[in-house]
């Protein structure tokens, strides 16, 4: 198998914003040095994600690897659920890493936890804490985390009073006294948050 893909989500758990999903592609005789230190984002201080994905970002300029994030948002999330959300961002990740050259049986698809590809991928392997043992996984672990935390803070110039520069929209303290007092935005995944308020206008 020529190249080696992996699969993983980030912000499934938040009460705002949305879910992102990333994927890495290397080729089989990738140098794993050029990207040591890589290991599961939760692991890693913000600083040190944003350094790797910096490394990332260059290796892919230089055609050394390709990475995809997508995003469902936190309208997808409440109408049809968290999980086919991540599955819809999943098979958009996969599409986008394929465009030009599909992918065909010279792949192997490494997915952390509970994730699964479509099933016309069949060189696929779900992996329980994957992004803790499985370089390629802990890449696309930086990617999708990367990404979803900068557009949470980019989303709070626009909802400047829930402070989501500051937890990514996550149920901290200081978030949920947000919704107390102002209700819930537009970008708030309504059913994460419906044992925590009601009757209240979207802001």
């Amino acid at each position: 198998m020529k190249y080696l893909i992996g699969i993983d989500e980030a912000g499934r758990g938040p009460l705002a914003g949305p879910v992102a999903v990333g994927a890495v592609m290397v080729a089989r005789d990738f140098d794993w040095a050029l990207v040591v230190g890589a290991k599961d984002s939760k692991q890693m201080t913000p600083k040190s994600r944003e350094v790797l994905y910096i490394k990332m970002s260059e290796l892919r300029e230089s055609g050394e690897l390709d990475f995809a994030v997508e995003f469902s948002s936190s309208s997808m999330i409440d109408t049809y659920g968290i999980v086919p959300a991540i599955k819809s961002a999943l098979a958009r990740c996969l599409n986008k890493l394929s465009e030009g050259s599909p992918l065909t049986h010279r792949y192997e698809i490494l997915l952390d936890g509970g994730l699964r590809a479509s099933a016309k991928f069949q060189n696929q392997r779900t992996i329980i804490r994957g992004d803790e043992t499985e370089p390629i996984i802990s890449l696309a672990s930086i990617a999708a985390k990367v990404e979803r935390d900068r557009l949470m803070v980019r989303l709070a110039t626009k909802y400047p009073a829930y402070a989501f520069e500051a937890h990514k929209g996550y149920g901290t303290v200081a978030h949920l006294i947000a919704i107390r007092d102002y209700g819930l935005s537009a970008i708030h995944r309504r059913t994460f948050c419906k044992r925590l308020i009601s009757g209240q206008e979207t802001v």
